[in-house]
């Protein structure tokens, strides 16, 4: 160690700061770190143009060499070089703090000015907490991998894949030459994607391919089902495909469905280029890009927000009329007399009235019942009110007035009202057999078809376990789980005051 006292930490106190000022070491290091640019760093001189208006001060560094001893002599510094250095440090700390400052400002005015443009600057109102859809459908385009392109919206990438399943299933039909209908396309296409597929859709898909397929309503088309008749009309589907050279029927092979799968797709990019044109022309000021160099959407234009395609008009089954008393099918069948056969009828009925002779007695004619029933005698309403009378008499004429004035939606649902005390003891007792707290809508409506005893297909049954839901919600609930309804039914509740509410909602809304 050089010294005879033996290491420094073992000498006296007064020979310890002699050998080693610890003040002033300690105070030149803390300076070099507290530094906010580093020891070494030069600060430009004010005649700089990166730094205008900060002072120039001398670097800490050259203090510190400076201040440094030289070797074999103990360092010291001088209380003014102290003093000197203290005040360079302050000035240093007080004009970085002024930066900041400054600095903290321009980032609020930044964030300002990004808050500005809100959703409905942008021409996208916001929708209601309660209407939102979910964060996977909203932010769709922004979790797509890859870099950024022309991304589909999700609601327009769930229609291509329903155009890829229904297009697959109407090709299988037709190549073996079977009509494809609208229920075995809604099954196949239900059962590809796991998720609803209804004529909205099909109408959808019309909207953006009109080219794809060519709809009809026939009747005779053969089924399967018990609950569709030979007789009924139903929505069928050609493809609409180009004629083989040979002659031969064209077939929807492999290459056929890949191209007209990239047609669709094409068709509705297309579509939300036209959004995106119009969302364009609101920014101010207006942009205009050619749509063939366009390769990815605005930063601003929100892909998920496009609106929903609007469903083209499908052929509807004709209205037939239906004969319901027996003065409509006179009146149409004396529509359908020719006239000769109408003038024979009626002499023939003149001859017979007539005797054939005065001798003769004339034919019993069978006794044909009063065209309407006699009125009541006074006697018979001896002693009834008035005003009684008054109030029956009116409660009739209004009955009368809502029979002939009820639109069909209202005759269906008075039907099903008929039929719902039925089967609510028929939806109980497929509870107690089946031992299931809940049972998914399609076996429900499946075993109460098979034990219903008018004849209904699982759709109708559907909509009257709709109905039942809506009118008792304490006995019958409904619950959606993703793509499928679940219906759990109160086996504790009275069935005899289940059926008498039922009996009375349909006495109320018949007017009795």
């Amino acid at each position: 160690w050089g010294w005879k006292g033996g290491p420094p930490w073992k000498l006296p106190q007064k020979a310890r700061a002699r050998l080693c000022p610890q003040p002033a070491l300690a105070q030149t290091t803390v300076l070099s770190w507290v530094h906010p640019w580093g020891p070494s760093h030069q600060v430009s001189s004010p005649s700089s143009p990166e730094a205008p208006d900060i002072p120039a001060c001398p670097s800490l560094g050259q203090k510190i060499k400076k201040s440094t001893p030289a070797a074999g002599q103990p360092p010291q510094l001088t209380s003014s070089q102290n003093q000197d250095t203290i005040s360079e440090l302050a000035s240093c700390l007080q004009r970085a703090r002024e930066l900041g400052a400054r600095v903290r400002v321009l980032k609020s005015s930044a964030q300002d000015a990004g808050e500005s443009c809100t959703p409905e600057a942008n021409g996208h109102p916001e929708e209601p907490c309660g209407e939102k859809a979910p964060a996977y459908q909203r932010f769709h385009a922004l979790a797509q991998p890859g870099p950024p392109g022309l991304v589909l919206p999700y609601k327009y990438q769930v229609l291509a894949e329903m155009f890829r399943s229904m297009d697959t299933i109407v090709g299988m039909l037709h190549n073996r030459s079977e009509t494809p209908t609208f229920a075995k396309v809604q099954r196949g296409v239900q059962d590809m994607m796991r998720r609803r597929f209804e004529e909205r859709n099909v109408g959808q898909i019309k909207t953006v391919y009109p080219a794809s397929y060519c709809f009809r309503q026939e009747r005779g088309v053969p089924t399967f089902k018990d609950g569709v008749k030979r007789s009924d009309y139903q929505l069928t589907i050609e493809p609409l495909l180009e004629q083989e050279a040979d002659g031969a029927a064209p077939q929807l092979t492999a290459s056929r469905l890949l191209q007209r799968r990239q047609i669709f797709s094409q068709k509705l990019v297309e579509h939300v280029k036209e959004h995106h044109k119009a969302f364009l022309a609101s920014l101010r000021p207006p942009m205009v890009v050619p749509e063939d160099q366009l390769t990815r959407w605005h930063p601003r234009f929100n892909v998920d927000e496009v609106p929903d395609i609007e469903p083209a008009v499908l052929p509807q089954p004709p209205a037939t009329e239906k004969l319901t008393t027996a003065q409509e099918v006179l009146a149409r069948a004396r529509s359908l007399m020719s006239p000769r056969m109408e003038k024979a009828l009626s002499q023939l009925a003149l001859r017979s009235a007539e005797p054939s002779s005065p001798g003769s007695p004339r034919p019993a004619l069978p006794a044909t019942p009063p065209a309407t029933p006699p009125a009541a005698s006074p006697s018979a309403l001896k002693g009834v009110s008035q005003d009684l009378l008054e109030r029956v008499r009116a409660k009739e004429a209004q009955k009368q007035l809502a029979q002939m004035t009820r639109c069909l939606e209202q005759e269906q649902r008075l039907q099903r009202l008929e039929r719902l005390p039925e089967l609510a003891r028929v939806l109980r007792g497929v509870f107690v057999s089946e031992r299931k707290p809940a049972l998914s809508m399609e076996v429900a409506c499946a075993r109460m078809v098979g034990s219903c005893r008018t004849a209904m297909s699982p759709g109708e049954m559907e909509k009257h376990l709709l109905l039942l839901s809506e009118l008792l919600p304490d006995w019958l609930r409904l619950h959606h789980i993703r793509t499928d309804t679940y219906v759990k039914l109160d086996k504790g509740a009275d069935l005899a005051s289940i059926t008498a509410r039922l009996v009375r909602q349909a006495r109320a809304e018949e007017g009795l």
